[in-house]
């Protein structure tokens, strides 16, 4: 009998990159992530499924990366790089030829294997890869989250009406590319905001009285959301299910009776942050200590030497892998050769040491408290397959190793709910998954003029949405429905935090900016047609191109609706 389960969370999402450049940054961070994690995670899945072991698995697809995916740009682009990266493979045989080195040579032939593989596996989907990971949610082989549309940063939004938005947009996205309505989200970064006083990070006055977003998030018939381990720890008890109903307790219980499970990553919580009521939404805890083992630079599995080498690639540009890691303080030019064979043998080594971590983890907690405990590991999907290579071979070993103990039960989140709901609530502090735990990475003194124009543009678009006729004339309802959608990419999290991280300044800068100014155009351009019915038919030469480059280069969220913004 089980004593415990484990809910493995892997979260895929991309910043909107189609039609803004291609290489270094732009459309390559997608077509790289499609090829090295999305489709080999299919095939991994088939792979689990075919041997009888139902993966249980709680993926999280970001409307934006699925608005992506859905796209024929992309499937368009995503052909002509999978040709690429066969023609580049070949290329490098020809250089490796002329080195005479014969190791090079077979590498390169199986970089030509690997792609013509993904090519046909896209083929076999119908180049669909939405629809593939929805057809495995619907045979109960996963569970698919939604999240904020953009992956805004929901805790710094200045309005509730922003927040409410993000998530009634990435709501709609899932369900019209999925087929139907996820029942968990994502938070974008893990962060939370506690109901209460706030104020913004900038010079912007506070608010009274906000409500915590779980309140947002419950509102939208969702039922769960991830948070950080240290957010789960730092709780504060509010409510027990004792003898058949709800008992208000104090914020202290928790260290009254630590064995109830209070402020523990092992079970989800439920959270209501205003002191009332009872909780329609449940957190999930990230387990840092098990997740530790994979994402860890130092101890984790990845930096295992015989793995293969993220950053040494042949060639400047688009450069295929050829070295493995050797050693995490060995120079990139003394890394030694691949050898794929090694792999097998080093993958279920750690896929069993990862199992036995897990179990341990669960045994410790049932003896403790005598409950039946999770581990929930989350990660970023793209570990897998793309920084680290030999990824879903680990995921699939894990899937099969723990299908076959009989201690642990392998399930989502969503099942875990169902089959466990939560005994307590609580209310939860502040928090993100960043640097510190706090806010810190999305805001400091290299983006916090980000934010200020942010509230800008969020104090505009409620001004005008209050004061312009759009309920009653579609032109002006469809230019403000023009400047949502460059509001809600202008306000993904992504753009401070490849800022902040020093990965790709220009490029984060430049894409906030170009939302900025599309924005404050198609606003303008809607106050004007209010002013006159017929200015469509008058546009200057710059402001057609205005409208047209939007058109062009923001094709993403087809069906916005202004309510989303009304509360």
């Amino acid at each position: 009998m089980a004593i415990g389960s484990f809910c493995l969370v892997l979260h895929g999402h991309l910043p909107y990159v189609l039609r803004h450049g291609i290489w270094p940054h732009g459309e390559d961070w997608l077509y790289e992530a499609a090829a090295e994690t999305y489709l080999p995670i299919l095939a991994m899945l088939d792979e689990c499924r075919y041997l009888n072991a139902i993966p249980h698995m709680t993926i999280g697809l970001t409307p934006v990366l699925l608005e992506q995916l859905d796209c024929d740009h992309f499937k368009e682009g995503f052909e002509r790089y999978l040709a690429d990266r066969i023609d580049r493979a070949k290329a490098d045989h020809a250089d490796f030829k002329q080195w005479g080195d014969e190791h090079l040579m077979y590498l390169a032939d199986r970089w030509v294997e690997i792609f013509e593989k993904l090519t046909e596996q896209f083929h076999q989907i119908d180049r669909d890869i939405p629809s593939a990971y929805s057809e495995r949610a619907r045979n109960g082989e996963i569970e698919i989250l939604t999240c904020a549309a953009t992956h805004g940063y929901l805790p710094l939004l200045y309005e509730d009406s922003s927040i409410r938005a993000q998530l009634r947009a990435g709501l709609a996205s899932s369900h019209r590319i999925l087929g139907f309505k996820p029942k968990g989200l994502w938070l974008p970064e893990c962060a939370y905001r506690a109901g209460g006083r706030w104020n913004p990070p900038i010079g912007w006055a506070g608010k009274d009285g906000r409500i915590g977003i779980e309140h947002l998030v419950a509102d939208e018939t969702l039922t769960h959301f991830f948070v950080e381990s240290h957010t789960i720890r730092g709780s504060r008890s509010e409510q027990v299910f004792n003898d058949g109903q709800w008992w208000k307790v104090e914020w202290g219980e928790g260290e009254k009776y630590p064995d109830r499970g209070w402020r523990q990553v092992n079970e989800p919580q439920g959270v209501n942050s205003d002191g009332t009521g009872l909780a329609r939404v449940a957190a999930f805890g990230r387990d840092d200590e098990v997740c530790e083992r994979v994402w860890s630079g130092s101890i984790g599995y990845p930096a295992d030497g015989v793995y293969m080498e993220f950053h040494k690639k042949h060639g400047p540009k688009r450069g295929l892998r050829y070295w493995k890691v050797t050693g995490t303080k060995v120079d990139l030019g003394d890394k030694d050769k691949y050898y794929p064979e090694d792999i097998a043998a080093k993958v279920h080594q750690h896929a069993s040491h990862f199992t036995n971590v897990v179990k341990q983890r669960l045994w410790d907690y049932h003896r403790r408290t005598g409950r039946f405990g999770m581990v929930c590991a989350t990660f970023d999907a793209e570990l897998f397959g793309h920084w680290w290579f030999e990824g879903p071979q680990f995921l699939r070993d894990v899937v099969l190793n723990l299908n076959a103990d009989p201690d642990i039960e392998l399930c989502t989140a969503a099942e875990h709910l169902e089959q466990h709901p939560p005994d307590k609530v609580v209310s939860l502090p502040e928090s993100s998954w960043g640097d510190g735990g706090d806010h810190r990475v999305w805001t400091n003194d290299r983006v916090n003029w980000m934010w200020d124009i942010e509230y800008r543009c969020e104090a505009m678009f409620g001004k005008m949405t209050c004061e312009l006729p759009w309920k009653t004339d579609e032109r002006i309802a469809e230019m403000l429905k023009k400047a949502a959608r460059e509001l809600l990419l202008l306000q993904a999290s992504d753009w401070q935090f490849v800022i902040t991280r020093g990965q790709a300044i220009d490029y984060g800068i430049k894409r906030f900016m170009q939302h900025v100014a599309r924005f404050e155009t198609l606003l303008e351009l809607a106050e004007k047609l209010n002013e006159d019915s017929d200015y469509l038919n008058k546009l200057n030469e710059i402001e057609q191109h205005e409208v047209r480059d939007a058109e062009l280069h923001d094709i993403v969220f087809p069906e916005i609706e202004l309510e989303w913004w009304r509360m």
